[in-house]
């Protein structure tokens, strides 16, 4: 699938970045090159000194740029056959703070992704999207459904063009600097005398780095273009991580913060029924080529009418000890 391709990865310095690479590498040898296109020259510096990644350097590539920059990515796209789109303004005080900024680049930013992909005729696009961009309550999960909605109508906009696009949407991911896993293992780290539960009913979706990737991967595999895949994975009560980090150390409730949730939203009741229920994904296909889409997804069920997909309505729940088992590496 990605022998003989050129990939470029937007926000490639990070956690997602990072792990992607290893991934693509160890599992696709005979990859053309990746492109890392990320603003930060000191993280690039860092990342091509680090010996997991100096094993690779003859395919690696290392473009310093914004997204916010069109001339910029017109130059970095050429020859791009696959792109990953992960940068992001991501912190959710900063963009409440920088609204703009924020707009800037998870908004006006995507845009620039979709007309330069075009341009350059690059095969298929994966942007990476978060749980806050469905029924956002935040700047940050605003942008993202708006990122969101752009990518899934540049499969439109690409006209004659052979260019798709679609998107992955998931929670957390357990080793993630964005993640309350390091936050909380800081506050162990300096025997803090609680662990701050915003609530303790809150829930939250988690996932692996490396399920994050596969995800990825999956979707480039089978995308036709206009997908928003959502991954099943497992919930788990705050409580409960807190107990799997520091059995005992105590917790104390300190209440929910502006712009959170007690439950993660992946699927809302508005979306049913444009979702579909296929492998380990639900897929939320695009309202304008609905038809189209469920061609290609024959092997797969309609969700019921009333159907919503939460972090507290799961299925699927982690317990003390797979939560352990999910951090030891972290």
């Amino acid at each position: 699938m990605l022998n003989g391709k050129t990939i470029l990865i937007t926000g490639g310095t990070g956690s997602f970045g990072k792990k992607f690479i290893q991934m693509a590498f160890e599992q696709y040898p005979n990859i053309e090159k990746i492109i890392v296109f990320s603003r930060d020259e000191f993280k690039q510096f860092e990342m091509q000194n680090q010996a997991e990644f100096k094993q690779y350097e003859s395919k690696l590539r290392f473009f310093l740029g914004d997204v916010r920059d069109k001339d910029r990515l017109h130059r970095a796209f050429n020859g791009v056959d696959i792109i990953i789109h992960a940068a992001a303004l991501k912190q959710v005080p900063a963009c409440e703070y920088n609204p703009f900024e924020a707009v800037k680049t998870n908004v006006l930013g995507a845009q620039n992704i979709i007309d330069c992909a075009i341009d350059a005729g690059v095969e298929k696009v994966v942007a990476l999207s978060t749980d806050k961009a469905c029924s956002p309550i935040n700047l940050y999960g605003a942008t993202k459904l708006c990122s969101d909605k752009l990518f899934i109508a540049g499969n439109v906009y690409s006209g004659a063009k052979s260019t798709i696009f679609s998107v992955v949407r998931y929670g957390n991911v357990a080793g993630s600097r964005g993640s309350v896993i390091p936050f909380f293992q800081k506050l162990i780290a300096e025997k803090a005398d609680f662990l701050p539960i915003t609530d303790m009913t809150m829930t939250r979706f988690w996932l692996k780095l490396e399920q994050a990737v596969e995800m990825v991967l999956e979707a480039i595999e089978s995308m036709e273009g206009g997908e928003l895949y959502v991954k099943k994975i497992p919930s788990m009560l705050l409580p409960d991580l807190a107990k799997a980090l520091a059995p005992d150390m105590p917790t104390k409730e300190v209440g929910i913060r502006p712009g959170e949730k007690i439950h993660e939203q992946m699927i809302t009741k508005e979306d049913a029924h444009n979702t579909i229920d296929y492998k380990d994904f639900y897929i939320i296909l695009p309202q304008t080529q609905k038809d189209r889409m469920s061609k290609r997804y024959t092997e797969a069920k309609k969700v019921p009418l009333d159907f919503e997909y939460h972090s507290g309505n799961n299925d699927q729940w982690l317990t003390i000890d797979d939560m352990k088992d999910l951090i030891k590496d972290v």
